[in-house]
């Protein structure tokens, strides 16, 4: 009986440890303030289907998840929120759904975002300027390269499409197949 209590609980700890804490997008940028990190927004949608493929089975791949918890303050954005958004001194809402436009109206936060197709991934720098954007969905060893390269500021050494295509090269995917 003890063992079977012992494997429980590594196999709870290890599923809790391998799930993304999501945050709010005001929650990540209060967070900042103490601690500063970069922020990962995750756009999606709540119609889209590889935005959900992509939440199971590549942000919550336990080396995606865990590297993410501990490098950034990840953060999952409704595409199409009618919720208020205060970042970099500016204010936005989905206006087109408040003015009855548009039944799937993209919130005005993610087309400042440049957010153009679901899912999304844009990284922000530890004051909120944005880095870079990933559109598309991704698997876990495709997105695998990226958090790493951004997190360090590697992407600032890198100019080159040739240096690009050597980082990744060099890189050594945590993930198994």
């Amino acid at each position: 009986m003890k063992k079977f209590t012992l494997l429980f609980s590594l196999f709870i700890t290890f599923f809790a440890y391998s799930q993304v804490k999501w945050m709010t997008l005001e929650e990540a940028l209060t967070a900042q303030q103490t601690v500063p990190k970069k922020i990962l927004i995750n756009f999606y949608t709540d119609w889209c289907a590889p935005c959900k493929v992509m939440e199971k089975n590549t942000y919550n791949q336990p080396v995606i998840a865990a590297y993410l918890n501990e490098n950034y303050y990840p953060v999952k954005f409704n595409a199409e929120a009618n919720e208020t958004v205060t970042i970099l001194g500016r204010t936005f809402t989905n206006s087109d759904r408040e003015n009855g436009k548009k039944k799937n109206a993209m919130h005005d936060f993610t087309k400042y975002m440049n957010v153009t197709a679901v899912p999304s991934a844009v990284f922000l720098d530890e004051v909120g300027n944005p880095i870079t954007i990933l559109q598309g969905a991704l698997n876990a060893k495709e997105l695998e390269p990226y958090i790493p390269f951004i997190a360090n500021n590697e992407f600032k050494k890198i100019s080159t499409r040739e240096q690009w295509e050597n980082y990744q090269k060099k890189f050594k995917s945590s993930i198994k197949d």
